[in-house]
């Protein structure tokens, strides 16, 4: 059972089968909360991990805002994952931050509307602390391996989640550099909150794809990524650091999943226990 997950884009086990990585299974678990994304379970050096495409196997088949986050991270849960590295790659707000950078965010604004936030809905749990917002073990792991790469490294952000589809618009990016925002994605909400709900420690890696609209003089093109947020110059930078996913993950991997979870993460849910509301059984929280 592997006790280490990484959640990233469209297709991401297949770099890893490309690198001749052992796929030991591949399962789709049914739950609550509807039927989970594939989970592929990897073994390397003796290290068993998991792999979940948020947006799909090999296609871009669903966008951030209609991927069933519960039924991600509870499956996740099932197959015996305590420890989240989620990839992903967020438009930036701020000229210090540029594409083919490394980000590991500590904050998060939350600006979705319409996704499912809880796996409590009617109930009295899930009053949880949101600081630290991200695992601080797994950021402190991050941050110390990014340290000395040829990569740009920011070791500090605050993350903004949109509801998406559709990117924002110049007025809502103002908005969101007015209250501290440093980077604009779809993804991190409420996969966060959830693991936290489930005891799961969560830790976020993410790459600058582009800067964000209105911040640079980017006009329109049909039928391109992004419709001309990105230059040729700023799509070859995102493109190496794309390569490295795998490279980077593998080094990451062995770090992250030896090490003891002393972090609040495992403890969510300890006020409720203490109090009678819920057992150890984490599948009858929900009843």
């Amino acid at each position: 059972m592997p006790e280490i997950a990484i959640i990233a884009r469209v297709g991401a086990h297949l770099p890893f089968l490309e690198r001749g990585i052992k796929e030991v299974e591949v399962k789709t678990i049914a739950t609550p909360f509807g039927m989970s994304n594939p989970l592929h379970v990897f073994e390397t050096g003796g290290l068993g991990f998991a792999l979940l495409s948020r947006h799909g196997e090999r296609h871009y088949d669903v966008s951030a805002s209609y991927f069933n986050a519960r039924a991600n991270i509870w499956g996740l849960k099932e197959l015996g994952v305590g420890k989240i590295i989620s990839w992903s790659a967020p438009g930036s707000l701020t000229e210090k931050i540029g594409p083919g950078d490394i980000i590991i965010p500590d904050d998060l604004l939350d600006e979705t509307r319409s996704r499912p936030g809880s796996f409590f809905e009617g109930k009295g749990l899930g009053i949880i602390r949101q600081n630290p917002v991200f695992c601080p073990e797994l950021r402190e792991i991050f941050i110390n391996y990014f340290h000395g790469k040829s990569f740009i490294c920011h070791e500090a952000a605050t993350y903004v989640t949109t509801e998406g589809p559709r990117l924002e618009t110049p007025a809502e990016i103002r908005k969101f550099q007015n209250f501290g925002g440093h980077l604009v994605g779809m993804n991190l909400s409420p996969e966060l909150f959830l693991a936290k709900e489930l005891e799961i420690c969560y830790g976020a890696i993410c790459y600058c794809t582009n800067y964000a609209e209105g911040m640079k003089n980017a006009p329109f093109q049909s039928g391109i990524l992004f419709e001309g947020l990105l230059n040729e110059e700023e799509k070859e930078k995102v493109g190496r650091i794309e390569d490295e996913f795998p490279r980077i993950m593998l080094d990451l991997l062995g770090k992250a999943a030896v090490f003891t979870r002393k972090c609040p993460c495992k403890d969510s849910m300890k006020r409720y226990k203490q109090r009678g509301d819920i057992g150890e059984d984490w599948k009858k929280w929900i009843e």
